[in-house]
């Protein structure tokens, strides 16, 4: 499959040599399976979980894949069935722009949902050619509600009360993608959620603030939200010709247990590329490294809901 880069500035050279590289990792994929990949089939209807499973996903250290992982998350579970939300609560807006939804300054975003109260069915959009993925965009404007919250009553469950009201398409999963700090959204997003997924880097700082964040997400079910728990931990750009990446993956199985996914995302060129042409991977390139992992990544989580 091969795509012309957006940079119009791009020499021939330069697309010629960034398609060598795409090319070599899609074709190695089909000659080596990553860890705990398992065949992608690409069809049937994953099990319903019987209640709508709603998903932070979060760490407060930045470029661990936070985005990445809620976005192809829910593109592999909308492709076998499942109607999805994701909503953007981090002010960068890389998940809108992963799917294709407007969020320039004047569009209705988030930060009006949780600042001035308009309802989350005026502000969410069907993502392109995906007829079971939505998204709830987030604008730059999102970047002042940590200040503005701070006055408003209960606002700490201003997210959960949106959430609560919105009136719309019955979906099954709702996964919330946490800016990369432990401010009022992240918050906002914990008592929302009902379940905490955390994607860790295959790399040494992997575990450094995490027990922050862990400590954050036992005060919020002591005191604001009592169903949140941790229910998935995602190991992220991992890199099988490096021990080290063996190593931070054997830490965090033998500390974390079955909470983490069998299945970890590997480096992948086409992961990085996709959300410059407004796709997750798994519409940009299937047959990658990155979407195939997701895609068995979707599976294990749409599999435990029959079990949690």
């Amino acid at each position: 499959m091969t795509q012309t880069p957006l940079n119009p500035g791009d020499s021939p050279l330069v697309r010629e040599a960034l398609s060598s590289v795409v090319s070599r990792e899609t074709s190695a994929t089909q000659t080596a399976a990553q860890p705990g990949e398992t065949s992608n089939d690409g069809n049937g209807t994953w099990p319903r979980p019987s209640k709508t499973r709603v998903i932070a996903v979060a760490n407060q250290k930045g470029g661990v894949g936070k985005t990445t992982t809620s976005v192809n998350i829910a593109a592999a579970l909308s492709m076998h069935g499942q109607r999805v939300l994701v909503v953007d609560l981090d002010p960068q807006g890389n998940a809108s722009t992963a799917l294709a939804t407007e969020h320039r300054g004047d569009v209705p975003d988030v930060y009006q949902v949780l600042v001035d109260d308009l309802p989350m069915a005026d502000i969410v959009k069907q993502v392109p050619d995906m007829p079971n993925l939505y998204c709830a965009p987030a604008t730059i404007d999102l970047a002042g509600a940590e200040i503005e919250l701070v006055s408003l009553v209960a606002r700490e469950a201003r997210l959960r009360r949106a959430l609560a009201a919105y009136e719309g398409v019955d979906f099954d999963y709702i996964v919330i993608d946490c800016p990369p700090s432990l401010g009022l959204l992240t918050v906002n997003a914990l008592v929302a959620a009902d379940e905490v997924m955390i994607p860790i880097q295959c790399e040494y700082y992997a575990l450094e603030g995490l027990g922050q964040l862990l400590r954050n997400v036992d005060l919020i079910k002591a005191h604001l939200n009592p169903t949140l728990r941790l229910s998935t931990i995602v190991l992220t750009m991992y890199d099988g010709r490096t021990r080290l990446a063996s190593q931070v993956a054997e830490e965090v199985r033998a500390h974390f247990g079955e909470t983490v996914l069998n299945t970890v995302i590997p480096r992948s060129v086409r992961l990085s590329e996709a959300p410059s042409y407004g796709q997750s991977v798994m519409t940009y390139d299937p047959g990658s490294s990155g979407a195939m992992a997701y895609m068995d990544a979707a599976r294990e989580i749409a599999h435990r809901a029959t079990v949690a």
